[in-house]
């Protein structure tokens, strides 16, 4: 991978030291299991929580005279992914054998691809904001590469004083490697390209982003330099499997780095982990090289071939990703850009909320499903697939403040009833009296008696007229929120001889 510097040093991204400013650069590998039923080369399970050693057939456990055999699934999972980031597909492509030695690797080598990967370079589009006049900034980050490989199994070192067992249920399972350029100049940009990333495999459905899972994992590159120098050494921290990790690694990693450099030292090229209790990345080993690996072409796979009519048919069937999205969302249906960013953010609360907005006012029901849905989810730590109010319960809320058969504020105690207890809105409306008042003699009647109750505000009203809001207010409490608030305000006026 030829380095290239793409971005123009940005003052507003540099970090200070103790000597002046230093710019931080990041790329990242980031590797993210196919969603497929069986591993890449055998037909074993790919399901998750299995008994450890149960989901290993004699492929994985790497037996003699076992022979792999391509996963045609993985191949077109890896291909829609690669369309999905807009990247060059590549029509042939070679299996290699990456040899490295480790307990829960039983072949002594994984299969991975090298020189000739399955997917070229590529690009995301990441947002960062809003800023504090609202705009966002948009930032193209390359990607190098996708490539098809094993996944290893799993050591486990405290299940025995004196031992280490071994979990090969991950042994064999399909991985995309992705590997963007160096083009990150921030933890902020590192977490907005990871998150963007993981919404984008979710939407294709290739991978399920599900990082506590292990699904998703990153190997982030952090290096430090003065801005307008070229790059400094590199350190990978190996394994990050949570977006917030990510950010706290960087930050730490590249003062750690600073560090050093501005006390006369070198940055050592070293693989390191995150410890997420300490905050703080610690050495693993020291960084390898491709020749260290002494890769070379698998000799029991075939290089990997397809034609231009394989990519057509995939490419055919992708979904609507992201960006697609949250630009139809603005222009069609008028939502602004970061109500339609919080939509789109996963294809669920997208799918969601299509469904509450379908024959109904856009920006309504965007502003139910991020401030009321999202909100409420957000306090009981639930996700939109755990939802208790179903995109139909939310719809006729909404449909019920539409024809005055509520007001705004009975909605918001109706969406806490259904939300906690279930029900239809409508039924839950009418057997307990939630109705509206839209009598005007009946709210008339409550308009004279507190504006005879209070002589003293009717005199500050006609000092200054937006004290009108007071009587409204009243009105609105004697009616325990019943009234029809436009009609509320409009007898207030006229009996308080205010012009409109």
């Amino acid at each position: 991978m030829t380095l290239v510097d793409v971005r123009t040093p940005d003052p507003k991204r540099f970090i200070p030291g103790a000597t002046g400013d230093w710019e931080v650069i990041v790329g990242m590998e980031v590797h993210a299991q196919v969603l497929s039923n069986s591993k890449l080369f055998s037909g074993a399970s790919t399901e998750f929580g299995k008994p450890q050693n149960s989901n290993v057939s004699l492929v994985d456990a790497a037996m003699p005279g076992m022979l792999p055999v391509i996963n045609e699934e993985c191949v077109r999972q890896a291909v829609r992914t690669g369309l999905g980031l807009k990247a060059e597909i590549n029509k042939r492509s070679v299996f290699d054998r990456k040899n490295y030695f480790y307990p829960d690797l039983p072949q002594g080598y994984q299969i991975s691809q090298f020189k000739d990967p399955i997917v070229g370079e590529g690009k995301i589009v990441i947002s960062l904001g809003p800023d504090r006049q609202g705009q966002f900034e948009d930032i193209e980050i390359g990607i190098e590469r996708l490539h098809l490989e094993q996944d290893a199994g799993k050591s486990m070192h405290d299940q025995h004083a004196t031992m280490s067992y071994v979990d090969l249920n991950r042994s064999g399972v399909a991985l995309m490697e992705i590997v963007s350029k160096p083009d990150m100049r921030s933890s902020d940009e590192a977490k907005a390209y990871m998150t963007k990333l993981r919404s984008i495999v979710r939407y294709l459905g290739t991978c399920d982003g599900n990082m506590d899972e292990g699904s998703m994992r990153a190997d982030v590159n952090v290096s430090v330099r003065r801005p307008g120098e070229g790059f400094g050494t590199r350190c990978e921290i190996k394994n990050v499997n949570s977006i917030r990790f990510i950010g706290q690694a960087i930050e730490y990693e590249a003062r750690r780095q600073i560090g050093i450099l501005e006390e006369g030292g070198t940055i050592d090229q070293e693989t390191r982990l995150f410890d997420p209790n300490k905050g703080e990345t610690r050495s693993m080993r020291s960084k390898e090289d491709a020749h260290d690996y002494r890769y070379f072409p698998d000799p029991d796979l075939l290089p990997l071939e397809f034609d231009d009519a394989f990519i057509k048919t995939l490419e055919a069937d992708l979904p609507e990703l992201p960006d697609d999205k949250k630009e139809r969302f603005v222009r069609e249906l008028g939502l602004s850009i970061y109500d339609a960013s919080v939509l789109v953010s996963e294809k669920a609360i997208a799918d969601y909320f299509e469904a509450v907005a379908a024959g109904r006012d856009g920006k309504t029901a965007a502003n139910w499903v991020i401030n009321d849905l999202l909100g409420a989810l957000n306090r009981t730590g639930k996700d939109i697939e755990q939802t208790p109010v179903s995109p139909t319960q939310l719809g006729a809320i909404i449909d019920l403040i539409k024809a005055g058969t509520i007001s705004g504020k009975i909605a918001k105690d109706l969406f806490e009833i259904v939300l906690t207890e279930g029900g239809d809105p409508a039924e839950i409306v009418e057997t307990r009296g939630m109705k509206q008042v839209t009598d005007t003699g009946a709210i008339e009647k409550a308009v004279d008696e507190i504006i005879a109750a209070n002589p003293d505000q009717v005199e500050k009203v006609k000092a200054k007229p937006t004290m009108a809001a007071w009587f409204v207010g009243q009105v609105m409490k004697a009616t325990g929120g019943k009234a029809n608030p436009q009609a509320v305000q409009a007898l207030v006026k006229a009996k308080l001889g205010i012009e409109e």
